[in-house]
C-alpha cells in the first residue's frame, strides 16, 4: 500500500468549527481516521505558504508515496509559488476543495494550481479527500 500525503492550507486547522454551513461540522481528525482505513496517510497543515512549499519539496520526490492530496485553501487562488512547487516535483498532486468553489464568490473560481495538478475534486465536503486519495492509490 502506498502512502498519501494530505496537505491542508490556511484556516483548515479550524475544520469542524469554521463556518460549518460551508465546511461542515466534522473535524479533520475524524476524516483522517476514515482515510487511514484506505491507505497509509501522512497529514500536514500550515497557514504559511512557504511551509507548504517546503513540504511539497520534502516529499515530492519520494517514490514511497502514491501522491499528494492538496487543499491549498485561499492559496489556491493566489499562489504562483505553490503552482511552481507542484510543477517542480515528481509526485502527482490532486487538488481538493471541501466546498464547490464555483458556486461561491467569483474570486474563488480561478485556481493558480489546477493546471499543474493531476485532477481537481470539489464540492463533496470532507469526502473530497477520500476521492482524492482513491484517485491516487488506484491510478
Amino acid at each position: 500500500m502506498n502512502k498519501v500525503l494530505i496537505i491542508n492550507g490556511p484556516n483548515l486547522n479550524l475544520l469542524g468549527r469554521r463556518e460549518p454551513g460551508i465546511y461542515g461540522s466534522q473535524s479533520m481528525e475524524t476524516c483522517l481516521a476514515e482515510l487511514r482505513k484506505l491507505s497509509e496517510i501522512e497529514y500536514f497543515q500550515s497557514n504559511h505558504e512557504g511551509a507548504i512549499i517546503d513540504k511539497l519539496h520534502e516529499v515530492g520526490f519520494d517514490s514511497s508515496y502514491a501522491g499528494i492530496v492538496l487543499n491549498a485553501g485561499a492559496y489556491t487562488h493566489t499562489s504562483v509559488a505553490i503552482a511552481d512547487a507542484i510543477s517542480a516535483i515528481e509526485l502527482p498532486v490532486v487538488e481538493v476543495h471541501i466546498s464547490n468553489v464555483h458556486a461561491r464568490e467569483s474570486f474563488r473560481h480561478e485556481s493558480k494550481i489546477s493546471s499543474v495538478c493531476r485532477g481537481v475534486i470539489a464540492g463533496f465536503g470532507l469526502d473530497s479527500y477520500r476521492l482524492g486519495v482513491e484517485a491516487l492509490i488506484h491510478s
